[in-house]
């Protein structure tokens, strides 16, 4: 049974590695193969296209309801009501929105943000209200985040803002067939009263409710670099917790009543075991990993009411197989790995085997066992893995599985009746996770808690998880020596860097703002570093920092902070947190004093790896206007050169061509993002680039770049490309020519822009 179900999720992964989505034509002519296939009894293949078309199947039903072009931008009276639970923070709401009425034809389900809202908004709520919205849209970068793929498997099909806010109408407060997101917002606002730290409530929030909207950022580097946060939201270990505990409570309870006809001991604590893990799992939205737990002490509890005995491993592709068929957009979402794997492994090391080991010894082997067998997903997704992992579980697992949530739960189940005894029990695992994060803490750092590494290829992962299953094989397995050999390749893996006297430049996508990573032979300059937007999300912890990963690069050489502008200088405190920086040049040192930044100015030149490096601007003395002042950076090669000029105007670019010796650069990163106001005649023939490029998000609110600029661009004759459409852009020279590479151009996929 498993192999025909690895072969349905093979032919659902095939689907999703496609640049175009197959026709509804084509996918009937699969259909009908797949027919005649298990007709002729060839079921292997026959399971294969038919993962095939039932991905394609939902994939065309989701993508034929996205926002259609014409209704970009524009205002829509619209109906609908709040699913889930809604996110806040200091200046906006945002909320996924269930559309039932409105006057053009509108996907089902939209986010939508409201901006400093004039009430608060709940879920289940329905509302009236104007909206603008747009298509998926999102940052696309090497080991950045695909927000347009998450959009795409929440099955969302535009996003937006409320747009005249005083008109907005609250239809009704609640929606009957949102009974359950009712519960859980009013749990929550209940928990958000209780005199708790605003951490141990962010906590708890997430271990009871599955509502990790609360966790800062702080948090979740903890919980990452420690390797547990899989424990800080109900996941598969927390619902068969819950689940086994009310079992054997109400299996004690029915031995205490005279025996019973027809049901028996077993039969009862199996409908109150499942009940149990029902409502746990419907309290946490039932996300993937509930879903799969849920169908796992579904089909073992219905074993117990049947009394038949199953595999474990049918129990497990059982529930691989249900998690596809409700939703086949569920692989691309990182966390279905994770989850089954996790699963698997436990599986794999306790099947089949010979001998008894203590309790003890047998939590710290699945601890290991779990945490190697997740390495290899964890550095193909997050270029980074947790070596104090299996030490911090062994300490957190038993304190929050047996302490914490248990309380939790009684706490939260008795909030509404009995605030008091809520309140005492809450204050209690406030202390206790209070002292399980000071010991977390202590862990994350110490030297080498965590590892980071270029993303692997596919077959790296492929050929190191062989290796790890064959060095967890029972003993008596021959050559399970060879396990290290396979393992190496993960291990041994480097990025490729620039030979000695070239460079390579990427302009990151930022949306609009600029971030600019140049790579040389043995060296590292980051120039910008995009916009901060809140604690929790900026450019340079989301997109920079994931870049560098991905790079394999552990530290900057020299970050240039061209000026103070929030989409420059916004994600800088968040790189020089994570990354160890050697030097900092900026026209504003002091907003970066505490970091030592010292000025960059006209005249300052450094070399690396037979790369020279020149600070063209702004002068000693200073011009006016921030944006005049933005340091200007010229990078020569053996092979070309860059000019970096940040947010400069026409009067920066004049000083430049008179001050300036040579200001001729083959590749131009645009001045100010393509405003008119820059990119002047003057200023192109004295650099005459022959590739531009251009920073500045598609669609912008600033009509960026301007049609003036691109006009005199096209009068030049280069090349131009805007981040926005084409992701992050990496420039090589081949031969004396620049090379431009479009990250979105090589790397999408049919749900992408």
């Amino acid at each position: 049974m498993l192999l025909s179900v690895l072969l349905f999720f093979l032919g659902i992964l095939s689907l999703q590695q496609s640049v175009l989505l197959p026709s509804i034509w084509s996918l009937l002519f699969v259909l009908l193969l797949t027919l005649l296939l298990l007709y002729f009894k060839h079921k292997r293949m026959a399971f294969f296209l038919l993962g095939f078309v039932w991905a394609g199947a939902f994939s065309v039903y989701y993508l034929s309801h996205s926002l259609a072009p014409e209704l970009q931008g524009k205002e829509i009276l619209i109906e609908g009501h709040v699913v889930g639970l809604p996110e806040y923070n200091e200046q906006r709401v945002r909320f996924d929105f269930a559309v039932t009425h409105a006057a053009v034809l509108l996907p089902d389900k939209l986010r939508l943000s409201w901006y400093y809202p004039p009430q608060k908004v709940s879920a289940g709520q329905a509302w009236q209200f104007f909206v603008k919205l747009k298509s998926p849209n999102g940052t696309f970068n090497p080991g950045g985040f695909d927000y347009e793929k998450w959009l795409f498997t929440q099955h969302i099909g535009a996003t937006g803002y409320i747009r005249q806010s005083s008109k907005a109408k609250l239809l009704a407060t609640q929606a009957p067939w949102q009974s359950i997101s009712v519960i859980r917002q009013s749990l929550i606002d209940l928990l958000a009263q209780q005199k708790i730290s605003t951490d141990s409530l962010a906590l708890i929030k997430a271990l009871t409710l599955g509502d990790r909207s609360s966790l800062s950022m702080s948090q979740w580097q903890v919980l990452a670099q420690s390797g547990t946060a899989h424990l800080m939201a109900i996941s598969g270990l927390h619902i068969g917790l819950v689940a086994g505990m009310i079992y054997w409570l109400a299996f004690q309870c029915w031995l205490q009543v005279p025996p019973h006809r027809y049901y028996s001991a077993p039969q009862i604590a199996a409908v109150g075991s499942f009940l149990a893990a029902l409502s746990y799992a419907a309290l946490a939205g039932f996300s993937v990993p509930t879903q799969r737990a849920l169908v796992m002490v579904s089909v073992f509890m219905l074993t117990l009411l049947l009394r038949r005995h199953v595999k474990s491993l049918d129990v497990f592709a059982i529930a691989f197989l249900v998690v596809l068929l409700i939703d086949p957009m569920a692989v691309l979402s990182v966390g279905f790995y994770l989850s089954f794997l996790a699963v698997f492994c436990i599986i794999y090391v306790l099947s089949g085997r010979l001998g008894r080991e203590s309790r003890w010894l047998s939590s710290l082997k699945l601890h290991v066992v779990v945490g190697l067998g997740l390495l290899p997903v964890l550095l193909f997704f997050f270029q980074q893995a947790s070596l104090i992992s299996p030490i911090a579980n062994l300490i957190a697992i038993p304190i929050v599985s047996f302490l914490v949530v248990p309380l939790a739960l009684l706490a939260v189940a008795l909030l509404p009746g009995v605030p008091d005894i809520s309140g005492f029990l809450l204050q209690i695992v406030d202390s206790v996770l209070h002292y399980l994060w000071q010991v977390l803490v202590f862990l994350v750092d110490l030297p080498l808690a965590s590892i980071v590494l270029a993303q692997p290829e596919l077959w790296r992962i492929i050929v190191a998880m062989l290796g790890v299953f064959l060095l967890l094989a029972p003993r008596g397995i021959p050559a399970r020596y060879l396990c290290f050999i396979f393992i190496l390749p993960l291990i041994l893996m480097h990025k490729d860097k620039p030979e000695v006297g070239t460079a390579s430049l990427t302009l990151l996508d930022v949306g609009q703002g600029l971030a600019v990573v140049v790579q040389t032979a043995k060296h590292t300059l980051v120039f910008d570093t995009g916009a901060r937007f809140s604690d929790s999300f900026d450019m340079g912890r989301n997109v920079v920092l994931p870049f560098l990963h991905y790079q394999q690069i552990t530290s900057v050489d020299t970050l240039v902070i061209s000026h103070a502008d929030n989409d420059h200088i916004g994600g800088a405190k968040s790189l020089l947190a994570e990354m160890p920086t050697k030097e900092i040049l900026s026209s504003v040192p002091e907003l970066l004093a505490d970091y030592k930044a010292v000025a960059c100015y006209a005249g300052r030149n450094w070399q690396w790896d037979q790369v020279s490096f020149y600070m063209l601007s702004p002068p000693k003395k200073a011009l006016k206007g921030e944006n005049d002042n933005s340091c200007v950076l010229k990078i020569e090669t053996v092979q070309g050169s860059f000019l970096l000029t940040g947010d400069i105007e026409n009067t920066a670019e004049a000083v430049l061509i008179e001050q300036s010796k040579n200001l001729s650069a083959e590749v131009l990163i645009a001045p100010h993002h393509g405003s008119k106001t820059s990119s002047s005649t003057d200023f192109l023939v004295a650099v005459n680039p022959s590739v531009i490029l251009i920073p500045a998000a598609s669609p912008n609110r600033f009509g960026f770049p301007h049609a003036q600029v691109i006009d005199s661009y096209n009068q030049l004759g280069a090349s131009y490309f805007i981040t926005g459409d084409s992701g992050a852009l990496t420039v090589n020279f081949r031969e004396g020519k620049a090379e431009v590479e479009s990250y979105r151009e090589k790397y999408r996929h049919y749900w992408n822009r």
